[in-house]
């Protein structure tokens, strides 16, 4: 009979009641809540993947505290803590009790699984802990930044039993989502945030669940540090040396930002590229430009290049202009806001 282990310690905040569920994270959800209403049963192996800060961890904690709440003997686990204990009980000669330890529980959860790629004796330990944990019904939930198909590394035969059960693949939140975390985070918090600071922030930041709190707490602080009115204006200052990029989408083009901006504005894409200098057409192209440097991963040239052959400094002052801009106007901002909500559908219909 193995000694008993002390419960693991999962974090408080990461429930299934603080979790906010969207389109981006519902199959995730999902699979999650079915893994600890029915463990072994539901989805086993169920295996959770996506970016990093995305919510990954927060499902297999949330996961965690329901199996202690249901008494369950549950394990959790680092994909790197798995390989360093490994490691040492070949050391230490105690492959026995590393076995005991992880092959006599109820409920076992990897994070990071992807830490194991390509070591062969881990995987090979891994694989035969995965066996018997599966044989005799006990639930298995992991979490890695790639899906089994995308990881080279991985041994063929431990690839093949991770896509046994439930594979759900989380993506970066969008607009709403973004918004309903930060106004779920505030009220957490205590704090009583407006609205179009939360969209001010939601705007600035748009992969990074992890990120997106961060930059909500710093707010928070700056304002209370200062004593002072939190304001779109007060959350730019705090955040002004934090460099914003959004989603990693390979498939949203400058041509599609340029396209949604011109729309907005009811002007001609080719009046953005051309020699017009009149107010209207000067803001619609510097917007653009903000927008193209905002959600895309193009330098400077490259869209001074897709805006009629501006130059680097033109196309860097117009982005701090309007990034300044975003903080002073309200009518701006909801602007710059409607035409990030144009993209998005956009993108996600050339994707799918």
């Amino acid at each position: 009979q193995p000694h008993q282990q002390a419960p693991p310690r999962f974090n408080p905040k990461y429930t299934f009641d603080s979790f906010v569920v969207s389109s981006c994270n519902r199959l995730a959800h999902a699979g999650a809540l079915g893994v600890a209403e029915n463990p072994g049963h539901s989805y086993n192996p169920l295996f959770i993947c996506g970016g990093v800060g995305l919510g990954k961890t927060h499902l297999l904690h949330a996961i965690g505290h329901a199996a202690l709440a249901s008494n369950i003997q549950v394990l959790y686990v680092s994909g790197e803590q798995f390989t360093n204990e490994f490691i040492n009980a070949i050391r230490e000669r105690q492959t026995e009790e590393f076995r005991n330890k992880y092959r006599s529980v109820d409920m076992l959860l990897v994070d990071d699984i992807q830490f194991i790629n390509g070591k062969e004796q881990t995987e090979e330990c891994f694989f035969h802990t995965f066996n018997e944990l599966h044989n005799a019904n006990r639930q298995i939930a992991i979490t890695s930044n790639h899906p089994p198909k995308s990881t080279p590394q991985l041994e063929e035969r431990l690839r093949s039993r991770f896509e046994w059960g439930l594979i759900a693949d989380i993506q970066p939140p969008d607009f709403e989502t973004r918004l309903a975390i930060l106004q779920a985070k505030a009220e957490q918090a205590g704090a009583n945030v407006a609205p179009d600071v939360l969209e001010f922030i939601a705007q600035r930041l748009q992969h990074n669940i992890r990120e997106l709190e961060g930059n909500l707490n710093r707010v928070i602080a700056y304002a209370r540090l200062l004593s002072a009115l939190l304001t779109p204006e007060l959350a730019a200052k705090a955040l002004e040396d934090i460099a914003t990029k959004a989603p990693e989408s390979a498939s949203l083009t400058p041509a599609l930002v340029v396209e949604a901006v011109a729309n907005s504005f009811q002007i001609a894409t080719v009046d953005l590229k051309s020699r017009r200098r009149d107010k209207e057409t000067a803001l619609a192209r510097q917007v653009a430009m903000y927008l193209i440097k905002q959600e895309t991963n193009c330098s400077l040239v490259q869209i001074g290049k897709e805006l009629g052959g501006r130059n680097p400094s033109t196309v860097s002052h117009a982005c701090e202009k309007i990034a300044n801009g975003i903080g002073a106007s309200p009518h701006l901002r909801r602007k710059i806001l409607d035409i990030q909500q144009k993209i998005y559908p956009k993108q996600k219909g050339r994707k799918h």
